[in-house]
């Protein structure tokens, strides 16, 4: 067991626990430690045979988990991206011993209340927005010098932002003047040009959303851990992904039904179930375990929650 002195709630928690079935002697990775709710509850119920690898961009993350990992032999932490991830457990000997892995995608609640990483729109801050502050470039710097084509691209393609085509032009032309190097200057530039006002969202989420996934090369990350834990995964592994926007859930939803086709072949083929699923098993590797998302109970506990889903997949026996 373990504490940390943040107050933090992971989304879906117990669900996401009970969807990755876990075996006590199993091996898992927790693709998104944050602050360790779901490694928490892994551990919880691992024997001492049992192994769980966590990663992180974020150094704080990395922080708490080395603090674990030093009461907990069972208990791995790396600093390192999604798409490194098959690298690490191809180094420790494991790809294809890997029962369940977790994916919480997104950012955090204590990434979103820290001031000096500017995610929040709410918040004033440095204009930041990396996950890992230790490279790449801000969104503060990439504001600077991106093209007016480049900002409308990234707002439409990452937020399907509506007014992208205005608020890139008054990000354009404020920029000459005025840097814009801090989250609540950039909040204030959409609220004061954007048109419409939804009740149950800010001006400014979309256009947030869209930069932080640009600058931290987020859908791409996603892209690679997805295709990768087909190798990684076991048989009967459990994938197991919490998303909390359209773009994040139609990749893992596209992914899971490409993968889990059902093949249909014309009757009076002279062929055996064996030998139709060893002609198409390179398309028929997961069995789409369905959806959940969170009750009314949690969301009224935690608004961060409103807007997740969770799916789960299961790799085929073969």
């Amino acid at each position: 067991m373990f504490h940390t002195n943040y107050d933090h709630k992971s989304v879906l928690l117990e669900e996401a626990i009970q969807a990755l079935n876990i075996n006590s002697t199993g091996v898992y990775i927790d693709g998104t430690f944050g602050l360790g709710g779901h490694s928490k509850l892994i551990l919880s119920k691992l024997t001492k045979q049992g192994r769980l690898l966590a990663i992180d961009r974020d150094w704080t993350s990395i922080k708490i988990g080395k603090i674990i990992a030093d009461r907990d032999s069972r208990f791995t932490i790396i600093h390192s991206t999604f798409s490194k991830i098959n690298k690490h457990i191809n180094n420790m000997g494991l790809i294809g011993s890997v029962n369940g892995i977790l994916l919480d995608l997104g950012v955090s609640a204590f990434q979103l209340n820290d001031d000096s990483r500017g995610f929040s729109f709410m918040r004033d801050g440095p204009l930041d927005m990396r996950m890992d502050i230790s490279s790449g470039q801000s969104a503060a710097e990439w504001l600077s010098k991106a093209s007016l084509e480049n900002i409308i691209w990234v707002l439409k393609t990452f937020g399907e932002e509506r007014f992208a085509k205005i608020i890139a032009k008054v990000i354009v032309s404020t920029r000459r003047y005025k840097p814009i190097v801090r989250s609540i200057i950039l909040s204030k530039l959409i609220c004061d040009i954007v048109p419409y006002r939804s009740m149950h969202k800010h001006p400014a989420t979309k256009s947030f959303l869209a930069i932080r996934m640009y600058i931290n090369n987020e859908l791409e990350e996603i892209i690679q851990v997805l295709e990768d834990s087909l190798a990684m995964l076991s048989p009967l592994g459990r994938l197991v992904v919490i998303s909390f926007n359209s773009l994040e859930d139609r990749l893992v939803k596209n992914f899971i039904r490409d993968h889990s086709c059902i093949i249909s072949m014309p009757p009076k083929i002279p062929l055996t179930d064996y030998q139709i699923f060893n002609k198409y098993k390179s398309k028929h590797k997961l069995k789409d375990m369905g959806k959940l998302m969170p009750s009314k109970q949690e969301i009224k506990r935690n608004t961060c929650a409103r807007s997740a889903i969770l799916r789960c997949a299961e790799k085929l026996f073969i």
